[in-house]
């Protein structure tokens, strides 16, 4: 499983941060529309002008208007047909007074103003305790992010007596249960593939002992199986020891994956294409599980091929593609990743083919290791195409 690390764009204590700040947004927004509307549906007012004879010049029945610095305003139409505009000015401060009324929260106004105000200060507010709730759950995350990438011994803080710490024990505990099986299960593993060398060679050297009354094919039978369990022994042991990132399964080093795979391929009689360049393909890695890695994917080639095997070196970019192509019977693409189970083979495989089903899985577990990986492609013409791809070093 790939780790998490990086896809977290809007980490939890910013979105329920930005919940609050978009609630108490919506809110003023929502009080704002409501201010204004009921200002707006205000009653109307009725205006009279009369002269000095007290007669009515002009009437009007609305709804004031405020203008900015001058007050309320009407607009009267008099009875000549002329149109008056009246103004209410606002109330001059008296003498004793106190400071007037600033002109930014007078009139409708006033509640966006405050309700903006309120906005701000809970959002900084809102901040600092919301990222202070967050802060152990983004411990709890960062620590099964560890184990997950294989950091058995990972645990998390139980600090506090709420849903959280609750979580964080029980995840400790089952992390704990688990990582002591896995330590008795790799303990029970190679404590019985050391206690079968013996055993094995008792067998070998028996079979040396049986002298001309033993068949030559029975002699031959008996050794095929012996050294099949011979690598049953060795590579249970390696696939034991990859699966614990703990292990320490040799240096990194530059290696020359031309003069390995070379090798490889005169052992098992394979052609090499190198890179059309030329130039030396040189990837960091550990040389002897590179070198298990390419012997691999080359007896699988021979054994399910008895055709012509031939190994390829390519450039991908900053990977280097080692592919190995056989003119076998070819993987069905429903089988081509089940092929890298352990003890996986394919339907219909014979034990006369040989091997243990853990070549493959050997393979992948060693790309991981050099954080690159495996897998198997078309191939034109029928037959089978193993890709190992790793990271090649940089020049």
């Amino acid at each position: 499983m790939a780790p998490w690390r990086g896809r977290f764009r809007f980490p939890l204590y910013l979105r329920l941060w930005l919940a609050v700040v978009v609630a108490v947004v919506l809110l003023t927004l929502a009080f704002g529309y409501l201010w204004r509307a009921t200002a707006q549906q205000a009653p109307a007012r009725e205006v009279i002008i009369r002269n000095e004879a007290g007669d009515v010049i002009g009437r009007v029945s609305q709804r004031a208007a405020w203008v900015p610095g001058q007050g309320l305003e009407f607009q009267v139409t008099m009875r000549d047909g002329s149109t008056q505009f009246v103004q209410l000015p606002p109330r001059q401060r008296r003498v004793g007074e106190g400071p007037s009324v600033r002109p930014w929260v007078r009139g409708s106004d006033t509640l966006l103003w405050i309700l903006g105000i309120t906005a701000l200060a809970v959002a900084i507010g809102a901040y600092p305790i919301v990222r202070r709730l967050t802060l152990r759950l983004d411990a709890l995350r960062r620590g099964v992010e560890r184990w997950g990438e294989g950091d058995l011994s990972a645990r998390v803080d139980e600090e506090g007596s709420d849903e959280l710490a609750f979580v964080a024990q029980r995840f400790n505990h089952a992390a704990e249960r688990l990582e002591t099986l896995l330590k008795s299960h790799k303990s029970l593993l190679a404590n019985a593939s050391h206690e079968l060398r013996s055993p094995l060679a008792r067998i070998r050297m028996g079979v040396e002992l049986l002298g001309p009354e033993a068949s030559p094919a029975f002699q031959e039978e008996i050794r095929r199986n012996i050294a099949e369990l011979d690598q049953l022994i060795d590579e249970i042991l390696l696939a034991s020891r990859l699966d614990a990132r703990e292990t320490d399964v040799g240096s990194f080093e530059a290696v020359d994956l031309t003069g390995l795979a070379a090798e490889e391929c005169a052992r098992a009689d394979a052609e090499l294409i190198p890179p059309a360049d030329g130039q030396p393909v040189l990837v960091e890695g550990v040389v002897k599980l590179l070198r298990r890695a390419v012997r691999n994917l080359l007896e699988n080639a021979r054994r399910y091929s008895s055709g012509p095997v031939r190994v390829e070196l390519a450039r991908e970019g900053d990977v280097i593609a080692l592919r190995v192509r056989d003119q076998g019977p070819g993987v069905p693409p429903a089988e081509r990743e089940r092929i890298f189970e352990p003890f996986y083979r394919l339907p219909g495989a014979s034990e006369q083919h040989g091997g243990v089903g853990l070549g493959l899985a050997l393979v992948r577990s060693i790309a991981q290791r050099h954080h690159g990986s495996v897998q198997c492609e078309d191939q034109d013409g029928g037959g089978a195409c193993f890709v190992l791809r790793v990271p090649g070093v940089r020049g």
